[in-house]
């Protein structure tokens, strides 16, 4: 194969255009999958066309449907909707390929008569002994031995009992395509042998299914990930072979993205926890902040700018745009762009997402705000506008919201919070309870308790603000990092902020 970055020979964009994603439902949902997805939905939006959603599901050994559920679900989650394919359906059902059997059957039947296809009844093994025979590598591939077989032949292997797969005929000749992505790329005559499209069992495989299926959905522009890049000649060749009998219509234009790469610049597994598209959600990435980080591995909506928002990348969405060299994967950049789209959401929005989260660590009581507590409702609303700008992750809210709603009298301190914790801690706790006892409940507001504590703490006690107020936000929250201390320590109110500071004092004792 050889490849020639040349923009000029990446072609237009069919004006009605039609894309698909068709993934296979063999696990979980990762995050190569969803960028498939997303530069997919955006080229359709942005291009005004059609995004064709169906599901790759002849492999009965790996497919499941917990799986398929799992990639609807992420779809769903993500808010990438589609035009026409499952649960949805359109003039070329069913989209599931494990319903499409006869389809793949007469489509073959055709290649054979043809003379497109041929019957190939070598087994592997004989294949191996082949090569080794003529001096090529065990592993070298088929080596076309079946192509010109005698009818007589054939009925000998018939005879005892084998079953033929199905095999494409390759031409003699380069094969080349201007892809969408990275320009000219050319296939030597030869390099890719004869290729099976149905097995001995009659089930037919990737290699016929996938591109007849965009054949009759009239897919003309396919965008997938560049491990296919190797398969495309064959691709390209059975197109041919259906454009000729009538089954396709045009050649589509391909394009394919880069890699995704993990930790040690490896390609990211589907097993490595950071591809994981659930186990993002159960951190808390919120769904604009997750698409907008996906959408920079292999794309840029202008130079310096990182956050965007998916309307932005609709208008500005060109696969021809897309780089063709390996994206990295980084988890920090990940969580900081998140971060910036928490901060941008509505308070009542940040309330609303935060609940389930607030729910599964036992912080409040349901995740429907409606019915939520009036104390509950109080309190969160409260603290937003205090957590809200500072948690990148919607899983950090329970850490940050939980002292303010918890009614314990004692908080026992975080490890780290522990270690912050100077001699000094116990002499501070006893000046701010000796402080903060007398105010009045009327006067118990945060402008207050800042002036009253700096005044008896660093003021008048001669200690530096981070030995002053640092016990008192260990005592309040049981953290070393916690919303501002002394809003917080209005919401907590008096009683309770006084039972902290003085049970963390006797268990310091």
């Amino acid at each position: 194969m050889s490849q020639e970055q040349d923009n000029n020979a990446k072609p237009e964009l069919p004006s009605d255009l039609r894309v698909r994603f068709c993934p296979s439902p063999t696990g979980t949902p990762h995050v190569g999958m969803v960028r498939t997805a997303l530069f997919n939905w955006a080229q359709a939006r942005h291009s005004h066309g059609k995004l064709i959603f169906r599901i790759e599901d002849t492999d009965a050994a790996r497919d499941s449907e917990e799986s398929y559920q799992q990639i609807l679900d992420a779809l769903r989650w993500l808010g990438l909707d589609w035009d026409e394919g499952v649960e949805v359906g359109g003039p070329d059902a069913p989209y599931r390929q494990s319903e499409r059997g006869d389809i793949y059957q007469d489509v073959a039947a055709k290649l054979l008569q043809a003379g497109y296809a041929y019957e190939s009844y070598s087994t592997a093994e004989e294949i191996e002994a082949r090569n080794l025979a003529a001096g090529r590598p065990k592993a070298f591939g088929y080596d076309g031995y079946d192509r010109n077989l005698s009818e007589e032949q054939r009925a000998a292997f018939r005879a005892e009992g084998r079953k033929p797969a199905l095999r494409i005929k390759m031409p003699d000749e380069d094969i080349a395509f201007d892809d969408l992505i990275r320009g000219r790329i050319e296939f030597k005559a030869g390099s890719v042998p004869d290729y099976v499209i149905v097995r001995p069992n009659g089930d037919p495989l990737y290699t016929l299914t996938n591109p007849v299926d965009d054949a009759l959905m009239r897919i003309n522009v396919v965008l997938r990930g560049e491990d296919l890049l190797s398969s495309t000649p064959r691709q390209v060749v059975l197109y041919r072979y259906l454009i000729e009998l009538g089954i396709a219509q045009e050649m589509p234009l391909f394009g394919h993205m880069p890699y995704v790469m993990g930790e040690g610049k490896k390609k990211l597994s589907k097993r490595d926890p950071e591809s994981n598209l659930f186990l993002h959600r159960e951190h808390g990435f919120i769904r604009e902040g997750l698409l907008n980080y996906l959408a920079l591995l292999g794309w840029s909506i202008g130079p310096d700018r990182d956050v965007f928002s998916m309307d932005e990348m609709v208008e500005k969405f060109d696969i021809r745009q897309v780089k063709a060299n390996p994206a990295h994967f980084d988890i920090d950049k990940a969580i900081a762009i998140n971060a910036e789209h928490i901060r941008m959401l509505e308070p009542q929005d940040f309330l609303n997402r935060s609940l389930p989260y607030l729910q599964r660590d036992g912080v409040v009581s349901t995740d429907s705000w409606e019915e939520l507590s009036p104390r509950e409702r109080e309190v969160l609303s409260a603290a937003a506008p205090l957590v809200q700008p500072r948690v990148r992750l919607l899983g950090e809210v329970s850490g940050m919201i939980g002292s303010l709603l918890s009614q314990e009298d004692y908080l026992e301190p975080d490890p780290d919070a522990r270690k912050q914790l100077k001699e000094s801690a116990p002499a501070v706790l006893e000046l701010a309870e000796q402080a903060l006892s007398p105010v009045a409940d009327g006067d118990w507001t945060t402008d207050h308790l800042h002036e009253l504590l700096t005044q008896a703490l660093v003021d008048e006690g001669g200690y530096k603000p981070r030995l002053a107020f640092g016990p008192v936000r260990v005592a309040v929250s049981g953290r070393r990092v916690s919303p501002p201390l002394f809003e917080s320590l209005e919401i907590i109110g008096k009683d309770t902020t006084l039972r902290r500071l003085s049970n963390l004092r006797k268990h310091l004792a």
